[in-house]
């Protein structure tokens, strides 16, 4: 069980790495640009952070409380939940 908390606390910092890389470029393009999309933009990649530090925080501070067979799909959500913000990266790089 501790080994599924690991790789999903793993995914979800490197979630938050990501996203807050996008959130950075987001506020240097805003500041350029002053496009209101981008502020729509800027909400988005900050509620990602805020939702994966809340999990990996969630993953410490109530790892007994949850059931083992659920962490596989916990595995699967985050996965693809990094892959989208990846190619979202990739796509504003």
């Amino acid at each position: 069980m501790a080994f599924l908390m690991d790789i999903n606390t793993i995914v979800s910092i490197a979630t938050i790495f990501i996203s807050s890389i996008l959130l950075s470029l987001y506020i240097k393009i805003y500041l350029k640009t002053k496009a209101v999309f981008t502020i729509g933009l800027m909400f988005f990649a900050s509620m990602l952070v805020l939702q994966n530090l809340i999990v990996v925080y969630a993953y410490f501070a109530m790892a007994p409380l949850y059931a083992e067979g659920l962490l596989p799909y916990f595995l699967l959500i985050h996965i693809a939940e990094l892959a989208g913000v990846a190619s979202l990266l990739k796509i504003t790089l």
